[in-house]
């Protein structure tokens, strides 16, 4: 059986533990898919040089941001690691690097507290090495497809638009470019446009503000890079909130 591959806009931290449309959103998506093997997550918040696996047998929950409530650092997410499907998937990858001690950053913790919150589904996580442009990911990334012949859900998590300069705490929908920029990346994902894609930058002048950086964005390409032909696909969490953040979130081979 092919796990289905997905794709999350995971937006703010407190989504982790609100209960607002996208936390059951990724609670419903989950319930739709088979219970996976383990999940590969590439995290927009694990950058470094070159890319590196998660290999610790217990990995630690990371809160790497500030200025939440104490709740949302109490918050613990106990998913085992697996050490031996890390030194798998680093044999599929080009020079790619095994730590041993980094934990779950909020990008993987507060999506699958969600989907599986028994943390009971092991979880290994893939850095990005934002030094690289989006063909070099998605070229990696087609190394990973065969794990899901494996039972291992791959799970991309980002933001398609994410633009903390532009931020509108009030705004419950999003600017009219980081609409646009979010509808042409969905429109381009239906027509498997993928190397138009991964090379973001050619989407227009207002991809500049729509992806000021590539960390949330290239996860998508590796979700992408995964997909079988003419495999279904469909849209979830489909809003822009806050002005410029965009949780549209995408699942391949669902049910």
């Amino acid at each position: 059986m092919t796990m289905p591959a997905l794709f999350v806009g995971h937006g703010s931290p407190m989504n982790a533990i609100e209960e607002n449309e996208f936390h059951l959103g990724w609670r419903a998506v989950a319930a739709r898919c088979p219970k996976p093997k383990a999940v590969l997550c590439v995290s927009a918040h694990w950058e470094t040089p070159g890319a590196v696996v998660t290999a610790s047998d217990l990995p630690e929950t990371i809160h790497d941001f500030y200025g939440f409530p104490e709740a949302l650092f109490n918050v613990q997410y106990p998913a085992p690691g697996d050490a031996a499907l890390a030194a798998r998937i680093a044999a599929r990858l080009p020079s790619a690097g095994l730590d041993s001690m980094r934990g779950l950053d909020h990008g993987a913790w507060s999506v699958l507290r969600a989907m599986y919150p028994d943390a009971d589904v092991p979880v290994v996580q893939l850095s990005l090495d934002t030094q690289q442009p989006g063909p070099w990911h998605y070229a990696l990334a087609r190394g990973l497809a065969g794990l899901r012949e494996e039972g291992v859900l791959l799970l991309g998590s980002g933001n398609i638009v994410h633009n903390l300069r532009q931020l509108d705490w009030n705004r419950p929908t999003g600017f009219d470019w980081a609409e646009r920029i979010n509808d042409e990346v969905k429109r381009r994902i239906l027509a498997g446009d993928h190397q138009e894609l991964a090379a973001w930058h050619m989407l227009g002048a207002e991809s500049r503000a729509a992806i000021p950086t590539p960390e949330h964005y290239l996860p998508l390409l590796y979700v992408l890079a995964c997909q079988k032909a003419g495999e279904a696909l469909e849209f979830f969490n489909d809003r822009t909130v806050m002005g410029s953040i965009s949780m549209t979130s995408l699942l391949l081979g669902g049910s």
